[in-house]
């Protein structure tokens, strides 16, 4: 029998991911909910477009009514949550939304997945899963050594990480309180195909590409681990599938860099596929910090391989080269997103503008 998945966030750059995996690999019957806000775009759902086995409902998660019609209507087998409100920056001068979407939307998609579950047969009730998608960003800062664990104690910095962590305990606590049978995942920072230019790597990508400022915080120092984002579709699938219910699983790239090396890595690609405007790196503009900027995340993800055998399949520098090609080819895609955000700075103070990476 087909499997049938609720995504939500389906539109966004890990979503659009996971969609066009589910329905064209895994040949799953695939509802994607999404609101549709700056970030998310049905262009990045172009693969899947009239697909008989893909349906798009354009909706917000915060909105109750609309949660149980598609419950009702779809009657999904799985639901993999991802919509969130992600940018760290955008948060600082907008944390409003981010409760909304991250935390009273997640709590309202639960309640209308423990409602629907709640009506399933014994059998469908015992196969039914929810898996919460969030990110490393729940664990705070890590000094110069160590990893983030399953069990690593939680310490969100910013508006952002604080909603997260929030609608993680939400979904745990649903487990626990209710036995709705969900699953927890916290990723590290996704790079690859349709992310937004306001992050970090589409945004050097393209500024490089047109000649303006990389911007880099501070002095390039903070740490993160990259995962290429189809790789981490692939890990999202097997939780869903094969992890145990009220576990959470960790997903990450073992890649850590420095910014400063993930903008000079992306200069030197630059130079080889756009030797016009080379050297890139002249363009490496460093600018003011971002307030409570964490000094490094690391994901140990030792127990996803361990108990589902996933690993990654790209490198840093495979999924590097993949990622800037894909950028440089698929202008279609990126160029009016460009319009909507241009690469300003976001997120310098209280009352200022909106967004770097």
């Amino acid at each position: 029998m087909t499997m049938r998945v609720l995504v939500t966030g389906g539109a966004g750059f890990i979503g659009s991911a996971l969609v066009r995996l589910l329905v064209l690999e895994k040949n799953c019957e695939v509802l994607t909910v999404d609101k549709l806000t700056y970030a998310g775009t049905l262009s990045s759902l172009k693969a899947v477009e009239g697909n008989p086995s893909h349906r798009f409902l354009k909706a917000d998660i915060c909105d109750r009514a609309a949660m149980e019609a598609a419950f009702a209507d779809f009657r999904p087998q799985r639901v993999m949550h991802l919509a969130a409100e992600s940018h760290v920056d955008r948060s600082i001068t907008g944390a409003r939304q981010f409760v909304e979407t991250n935390v009273v939307g997640t709590f309202t998609l639960l309640e209308c997945a423990r409602a629907f579950w709640s009506s399933l047969p014994a059998g469908k009730r015992e196969a039914f899963r929810f898996l919460h998608v969030s990110t490393d960003e729940v664990y705070g800062s890590l000094g110069e050594t160590g990893l983030f664990r399953e069990d690593t104690a939680y310490d969100p910095s910013s508006p952002y990480s604080a909603s997260k962590a929030a609608s993680d305990h939400f979904a745990k606590a649903w487990a626990r309180t209710y036995g709705l049978p969900v699953i927890v995942s916290n990723c590290s920072n996704n790079y690859g195909p349709h992310q937004f230019p306001e992050k970090l790597m589409p945004l050097t990508i393209l500024n490089a590409l047109e000649g303006k400022p990389l911007p880099v915080y501070g002095a390039g120092a903070n740490v993160r681990d990259w995962l290429y984002v189809e790789d981490h579709a692939r890990a999202l699938d097997l939780i869903a599938e094969r992890g145990r219910p009220g576990e959470t699983y960790n997903v990450g790239g073992e890649s850590e860099r420095r910014n400063i090396e993930v903008v000079e890595a992306i200069c030197a690609l630059m130079d080889r596929f756009n030797p016009a405007g080379a050297p890139h790196a002249r363009l490496i503009t460093f600018v003011a910090d971002r307030p409570g900027h964490d000094a490094r995340y690391a994901i140990d993800a030792g127990k996803l391989g361990r108990e589902l055998g996933w690993t990654a399949l790209e490198s840093f520098e495979t999924g590097l080269e993949k990622t800037v090609r894909w950028y440089l080819e698929n202008r279609w895609w990126w160029e009016p997103l460009r319009g909507v955000y241009g690469g300003e700075r976001l997120g310098l103070a209280v009352g200022e503008g909106a967004g770097a990476p």
